[in-house]
């Protein structure tokens, strides 16, 4: 167990101060000023602008006259905000949370202040009233916008961010990096992972810039020393439930050394399923919800396959032609080749594209991979001598897979998601490549924009299990437009 010592807390105690508390304090008293500038602006509105109407000269009172109802506004809006807790959000909460905080705050406040001012009579016009709890929500609401985005902005390009360290090297822990380096927009920092003991091989992580790997920092037993030589901002503990007498030995040593931590629970390893929390007479209860590519989230995919497929076919229509008639002048043999592959739930199924090799080319694999001493798994030559010249050219500009949008249309694939395997290849699977089938195979993929061919098979496997467990729209939209100039360059294809 570590040990205080007043030479290592009293620095971080400071710095904690500084970066907390002190910006804590300079955003509350932004908003203060903000809300005191609604209320002025809508004195101005109603009596100077005299928007909501005319208003008489008799009717019009100082601006003096406000400032105590100001001060009341402000004061017990502020208190409702802090209450609520705006000023302690972590940094992962999403806008709208934050701008229903505000809205919820600013009104209860100027509720507030109304009642105040019925109860000492006095009677100015009620315009006035709605205009600052409108203005003071507008304010509020567009400060953080542009905070959100500075900041943004500034963590993208790593300044300011928290170096994080994450304990662990399971499924919670992975998960926990792959959405840290995902969102570098959060300020976030991973410098690395500390493990039980030193790993037999690199860590590799799936993620939507490629496959990273976190370095490894160190064991356990170093824990202490790493946060005192890398400055660490906040210590992340992902240790599986065996190791429950480290989680709280660990903890108390970023207590001790007053650094920021969090526990993150190892739910049974799962791979591709989310956790869900309820409550039921105030015990918390955790469920599992299903992979993200299902219910309505499967009919948005669905919708915008067809669509796309559709649009593509009509628009490619003249192209495919004079591709089949290139492909039949080159060689002998059928336009289109025929595989099965295999699909969701490990159907099968026949795909289509334009033939690339020559005819019987299949016959041949065997024993090219007894020469060049490779398996079956991801099986690609950079110069195939079965590949034909028209086939060599429609493989480095992908056309070779246009007709694979007839198999869109039918359900059998997607236009984003894992690559579809050849039967020899899922029968080398292991355990964990399995889980890869559980969604439909699609034309593009996470592989597909990150190294394609160049991309080793458990590569490109981790980039399809994230890919299953983040999917959303804006993802498969992402990986469309970042497919385009993949393409077009003809990265990693042959």
């Amino acid at each position: 167990m570590a040990v205080r010592s007043t030479s290592v807390i009293a620095p971080r105690r400071r710095r904690s101060f500084w970066r907390v508390w002190i910006p804590r304090f300079a955003q509350a008293l932004l908003d203060g000023i903000l809300l005191a500038i609604a209320f002025w602006l809508a004195y101005l509105i109603r009596y100077h602008w005299e928007f909501g109407g005319e208003v008489p000269s008799s009717f019009i009172q100082p601006f003096s006259a406000f400032v105590g109802r100001t001060a009341l506004f402000v004061t017990a809006t502020l208190l409702i905000l802090a209450l609520r807790g705006l000023y302690r959000l972590p940094r992962w909460t999403s806008f709208l949370d934050e701008a229903s905080i505000i809205a919820s705050g600013v009104t209860t406040g100027m509720a507030i202040t109304i009642l105040y001012s019925f109860l000492s009579r006095f009677s100015p016009s009620r315009l006035i009233f709605i205009y600052a709890w409108l203005l003071a929500i507008v304010l509020l609401v567009t400060q953080r916008l542009i905070g959100r985005w500075i900041r943004s902005w500034l963590w993208a390009h790593d300044r300011g961010v928290d170096r994080v360290v994450v304990i662990g090297s399971g499924p919670a822990a992975r998960r926990i990096m792959q959405y840290l380096y995902n969102h570098p927009r959060l300020g976030y920092r991973v410098l690395g992972y500390v493990d039980l003991e030193p790993p037999l091989e690199p860590l590799a992580l799936g993620t939507e810039r490629g496959v990273v790997q976190p370095p490894y920092l160190g064991t356990l037993d170093e824990v202490v020393d790493l946060i005192r030589r890398t400055d660490v901002d906040e210590v992340i503990v992902a240790l599986p439930p065996a190791h429950h007498d480290r989680v709280l030995e660990i903890v108390e040593q970023c207590r001790e050394l007053d650094v920021a931590f969090s526990l993150v629970p190892d739910l049974f390893e799962l791979a591709l399923d989310r956790v869900q929390i309820s409550e039921v007479a105030g015990l918390p209860l955790i469920g599992i919800k299903e992979s993200q590519l299902q219910g309505w989230n499967w009919f948005v995919k669905r919708t915008m396959d067809i669509l796309i497929a559709s649009m593509v076919l009509v628009l490619a229509a003249p192209l495919m032609l004079l591709i089949a008639l290139a492909i039949k002048l080159d060689s002998p043999g059928p336009v289109l080749f025929r595989q099965t592959r295999i699909g969701k739930g490990g159907k099968p199924f026949t795909l289509y594209k334009f033939r690339s090799m020559y005819d019987g080319a299949e016959r041949l694999q065997e024993s090219l991979q007894r020469a060049t001493g490779r398996g079956p798994l991801l099986f690609k030559l950079r110069q195939d001598p079965r590949v034909t010249r028209v086939g060599r050219f429609l493989r480095r500009t992908s056309l070779d897979e246009l007709p694979q949008f007839f198999n869109v249309l039918k359900g059998e694939m997607s236009v984003v998601g894992p690559r579809p395997p050849v039967p020899e290849e899922v029968a080398e699977y292991q355990d964990w490549h399995l889980q890869r089938l559980l969604v439909t195979p699609g034309l593009t993929g996470l592989w597909q924009v990150n190294g394609r061919s160049d991309l080793t098979f458990d590569e490109m496997v981790r980039l399809d299990l994230y890919y299953v467990e983040n999917w959303s729209p804006w993802l498969d939209l992402k990986v469309i437009l970042r497919t385009v100039p993949v393409v077009l360059t003809g990265r990693g294809a042959y």
